[in-house]
């Protein structure tokens, strides 16, 4: 099932015994969430530290020298570059390839993200979009 990613995810917590995975998801989830609809502060102690996680966003509009070849054509290249964060950061990564080419939208994904992650490197974007993706970000 692992299939040909760069950069598996995996579990860091055991999952050898039923009471295991009811810790994982269900019941067990249940305690967590419900501290995390208190609003209590990011990240709680028994969830994924968020500032090791990073989210790799491309909309595949210049990939590398490869040019606006689409966000799934794009795709090997963010597992790539998750690949140098995992090694030289030690830093967990989810690539994200996101089928849009207006800046707006594109900015309106991203930021919907940003509960999830503790970084996100969107960099990978055609030129116009880039300024108009950070200047907007600036602002807001």
């Amino acid at each position: 099932m692992s299939g040909s990613r760069k950069n598996p995810v995996s579990p860091t917590k055991p999952l050898a015994t039923q009471r295991d995975l009811a810790l994982a998801y269900s019941p067990g989830v249940a305690a967590p969430c419900h501290r995390k609809s208190k609003k209590i502060r990011w990240p709680p102690t028994n969830t994924l530290p968020a500032a090791t996680l990073v989210a790799v966003v491309s909309n595949g509009t210049a990939v590398l020298g490869l040019g606006n070849i689409g966000a799934l054509a794009g795709k090997p290249v963010m597992e790539g570059k998750g690949v140098l964060f995992k090694k030289f950061a030690g830093i967990d990564v989810f690539d994200i390839e996101v089928d849009e080419l207006d800046p707006d939208k594109f900015i309106n994904v991203v930021a919907a993200l940003e509960p999830t992650f503790g970084g996100i490197n969107w960099k990978i974007l055609k030129r116009r979009s880039v300024s108009t993706s950070s200047s907007s970000c600036a602002s807001g």
